[in-house]
């Protein structure tokens, strides 16, 4: 059987920034345009970014959260931006900024069915209830991520500290399905198959 690889694409990733010192939220916020604070509903500052597409929390302890990266580049990138209108607005830097990744959420797609009941039955640590949850959960310990993986083949990783690790977590359970023969051919209705051969004669 000719399997599909993997598809595998990063829809999050949640880092902080710990810095050396305590920052001024007053100084940023005059300085840095569009940013917002409202202290009475929350301790930090909100800072969106467009490119690249993220959210910033920044807290007077000297952390702050960033969410919204799609590439650990991406990630890097912004952080150095957000420093620069740090800069700009008159906050000292001292040292050097540590990004710790968190969490990457990522979704991947099998291009199989998934025999979610057998599958269940033959792995270690799942968990499938279908009246509760429509997909099963799989606990991997290395990498350490959980897989939410669904019977049309499409998945949801999180926990992953690096886009290796999602690589890695991927592969390893489409692997492992495909030995415990686990996978089948998505079966396509006769009205896909009519579209798709009206297609190529196009």
């Amino acid at each position: 059987m000719i399997t599909p690889k993997p598809e595998t694409r990063i829809e999050n990733i949640v880092a902080t920034v710990i810095f050396e010192h305590q920052l001024d939220l007053d100084m940023i916020e005059q300085g840095v345009p569009n940013i917002e604070y409202n202290p009475d509903q929350f301790p930090g500052l909100i800072l969106r970014l467009d490119s690249p597409k993220v959210t910033a929390l920044i807290f007077r302890s000297g952390k702050m959260v960033v969410t919204g990266a799609k590439r650990t580049a991406d990630l890097i990138k912004a952080v150095k931006k957000i420093l620069r209108m740090f800069v700009k607005s008159g906050v000292t830097i001292t040292g050097k900024p540590k990004i710790q990744i968190q969490n990457i959420v990522a979704s991947a797609n099998l291009g199989m069915e998934v025999l979610l009941e057998k599958a269940a039955y033959l792995l270690e640590n799942t968990m499938y209830e279908p009246e509760q949850f429509p997909g099963l959960i799989l606990r991997l310990t290395e990498p350490r991520v959980v897989l939410l993986i669904f019977s049309s083949g499409k998945m949801v990783i999180t926990g992953a500290k690096s886009e290796e690790e999602v690589e890695r977590a991927v592969n390893h359970t489409y692997n492992t399905l495909v030995e415990l023969n686990c996978l089948k051919k998505i079966e396509k209705s006769e009205e896909e198959v009519e579209k798709e051969i009206t297609l190529d004669e196009i």
